[in-house]
């Protein structure tokens, strides 16, 4: 069984914001993957479902961000779970908007909600980093990821969900180079073939052998002298 945690603030003020695209992330599984109705449980939204033949709860905190924790840590106690069931989704400001990264343990980077996982369950579960780019200057973070989306972020922004969607089997799986693969799809989808082959490319008359010379002809037969009559009539009677 895995606990999909997707961080975000609750409240339809913050529903577009940078820092919800852990509760875009967890939305668009459920709604591709016909899990149940989200419902109110652990101070936060919960689902229940099946993903690559694992059974799946998607948790979404309604504690706000910085207080993720301590909700997380009720579901985990409630259904029995440890820290490396736990998957959590979250915005990363030091990934390329677009981006998109699996990782294990390690710090939290500053970020409040995994602070307060950490707080709770400590390092050790699983994180999906979420690339969402960076201000530019520290100062400037709270204010940009408590921002909405930029129109211009609409497109990477639908096919990183469509990717976390279509690979989530596979992070249920345990697998994770498979789901990190299904996003690449989505966001670098390869090119069709066009059916027609490469030019060839001029060929160098410099690199090629030379023909091996064929026999020297011989020398032409001598044409026999022309005989007169008298000498044909001869010849009949020798």
């Amino acid at each position: 069984m895995r606990l999909f945690v997707g961080l975000g603030n609750p409240g339809a003020k913050y529903a577009g914001n940078r820092h919800n695209i852990g509760f875009m992330a967890v939305d668009r599984i459920a709604g591709d993957h016909g899990f149940a109705p989200f419902r109110a449980k652990f101070q936060g939204r919960v689902s229940e479902g099946t993903l690559g033949g694992e059974k799946v709860v998607l948790l979404k905190p309604e504690t706000y961000m910085n207080d993720s924790g301590r909700s997380v840590n009720e579901a985990l106690r409630f259904y029995k779970l440890s820290p490396a069931d736990v998957i959590v989704f979250h915005d990363e400001i030091d990934l390329a908007p677009g981006k998109l990264r699996v990782k294990t343990g390690g710090g939290h980077a500053g970020h409040n909600g995994l602070r307060s996982i950490h707080a709770h369950l400590g390092p050790d579960y699983h994180r999906v980093r979420m690339g969402v780019g960076h201000p530019g200057h520290k100062d400037a973070v709270p204010g940009y990821v408590l921002r909405d989306f930029a129109k211009a972020d609409a497109d990477w922004l639908d096919d990183m969900l469509r990717g976390v969607s279509d690979g989530a089997p596979a992070l249920a799986r345990g697998d994770a180079a498979g789901f990190s693969n299904a996003v690449a799809l989505r966001m670098s989808p390869p090119r069709p073939s066009t059916g027609t082959r490469p030019a060839a490319a001029p060929r160098d008359s410099t690199s090629d052998p030379a023909p091996a010379p064929g026999p020297e002809p011989g020398p032409e037969p001598e044409e026999a002298p022309a005989r007169s009559p008298l000498q044909r009539l001869a010849d009949r009677f020798r």
